[in-house]
């Protein structure tokens, strides 16, 4: 860890000097402790020059895994106090755990609405296995999940899988001046051409799209990064993202639907048997996915479209 946020600090402050300082280290410890980062690896990170240090391209694969994880430790550092804060406290607890997802906010909100007494904490991964696992050790008491289509999940035995939608269609994320971002909606066709981005620690997705793209005959580049660091590059054009339909509009960012919804996942609340909290914390899921397709105009367009999607979701 002491190694990926000194690549950070280096990163984010453009200079090795300003990184120690940021550390509180010496400027000549720092320079060594980056020349062994580089001597394992067998390769630099960084360019250095008059104007500072600037990530190399093994660097900026490099610090897009690595932001991850320390961004994941101070993650798990928040929760394990706020955990052992919650123990001291008398009253009922509820345990929520969620892979990313826009949603996840109003859900705790409403959740918090529907039960004052109880104290909710959050806990949130990329991977659903991870998650399910924390589940069935006793860790959470619930878990909002994604299920790639063709990576099934593996739910441990004993626990409950409640669907919230059987098929939610990935749409795509794309530069306001990129050709198919005229369109309503775009063709896998149209973005043979494209660098696509995808996170490899999220369960199913690379799989996922691997096979998709295979199945549409087309081979583009393939980019693996974190959330943050795909938005910044769909944003500049260098590349185009699958993305939640539920996304939110962005100046700098344009979402579509893809042709015939070639990607998609099953959205589940996995709970223990007789958990008092499910029918709640399901309603009030349902109720969250609701509202965020609503303010989601291209998704609510797409349910609109056709009578076999879930248009109910629309309903009151």
């Amino acid at each position: 860890m002491r190694h990926l946020r000194a690549l950070c600090a280096i990163a984010d402050t453009g200079s090795v000097r300003r990184a120690a300082r940021e550390l509180g280290v010496s400027q000549p410890a720092l320079t060594t402790q980056l020349r062994r980062i580089e001597q394992s690896l067998g390769a630099e990170l960084f360019h250095r020059g008059r104007d500072g240090c600037r990530p190399t391209l093994l660097g900026r694969t490099v610090l897009s895994r690595a932001r991850t994880v320390v961004d994941s430790m101070a993650v798990l550092v928040e929760e394990a106090r706020a955990e052992a804060a919650a123990l001291g406290r008398p009253g009922p607890r509820l345990r929520v755990g969620s892979t990313a997802s826009r949603i996840v906010g109003d859900w705790l909100r409403r959740l918090r609405g529907r039960m004052p007494e109880t104290d909710i904490t959050l806990q949130v991964d990329v991977s659903a296995t991870v998650l399910l696992r924390s589940l069935r050790a006793g860790r959470l008491d619930l878990a909002f999940v994604h299920e790639v289509e063709g990576s099934p999940l593996r739910v441990p035995d004993g626990l409950v899988q409640h669907t919230l939608l059987e098929r939610e269609p990935q749409f795509i994320s794309l530069a306001p001046d990129h050709p198919a971002a005229a369109r309503p909606v775009v063709d896998l066709a149209d973005l043979a051409q494209d660098r696509w981005m995808v996170d490899p620690s999220v369960d199913g997705e690379w799989d996922g799209v691997r096979r998709v793209l295979a199945a549409a005959g087309i081979d583009p580049p393939v980019l693996h990064g974190d959330y943050l660091t795909t938005a910044s590059l769909v944003a500049l054009g260098e590349a185009v993202a699958p993305c939640q339909p539920t996304s939110g509009p962005r100046d700098d960012m344009v979402i579509r639907p893809l042709r015939d919804d070639p990607l998609a996942v099953r959205l589940l609340l996995v709970t223990p048997p007789r958990c008092p909290a499910a029918g709640p914390a399901y309603e009030e899921l349902t109720a969250a996915y609701r509202a965020a397709a609503l303010r989601a105009g291209p998704y609510r367009e797409w349910l609109e479209g056709a009578p076999e999607r879930p248009g109910a979701l629309l309903g009151g």
